[in-house]
């Protein structure tokens, strides 16, 4: 196994806090108060009642499996490279039926769709920075 560079640890870590940002997110989500509920618009209401149990599922494939890969980049184990993948799939999925399922795209707004693009963008360069890290040697 090949010395991983000095920034590779840190931002490691760094996509491990941010995956657990949203694991914190998706557990918010799944135990919503009926009071909570309560308070939001009622397109908020019908948007979140409406969600298919594969949408919630694919939510959770890509916080928890992003955790794990981050943490297996941490540990600089190969097998992160396919969680992370496989949370990338569970953001593609997810985005699927936020964006064109759904038709929620004008209803989520200009800070949900750029927070979702935002997690692509991360989700996808995890993934390539566990593939680089594998080529490289620097994971066993």
């Amino acid at each position: 196994m090949n010395k991983s560079p000095r920034w590779f640890r840190p931002v490691a870590v760094a996509a491990l806090l941010w995956n657990l940002l949203g694991c914190a997110a998706y557990l918010a989500d799944v135990t919503i108060s009926p009071e909570r509920l309560s308070r939001m618009t009622s397109a908020q209401q019908a948007l979140h009642a409406a969600r298919p149990s594969w949408a919630v599922a694919a939510t959770a494939t890509a916080v928890w499996f992003g955790a794990a890969g981050c943490l297996g980049l941490i540990l600089r184990r190969r097998w992160s490279t396919w969680l992370l993948m496989l949370s990338l799939a569970g953001v593609l999925a997810q985005d699927l039926w936020l964006f064109v399922s759904s038709g929620a795209a004008g209803q989520a707004g200009a800070v949900a769709s750029f927070m979702q693009g935002l997690v692509l963008i991360i989700s996808g360069g995890l993934v390539a920075l566990a593939r680089r890290a594998s080529a490289q040697g620097w994971l066993s």
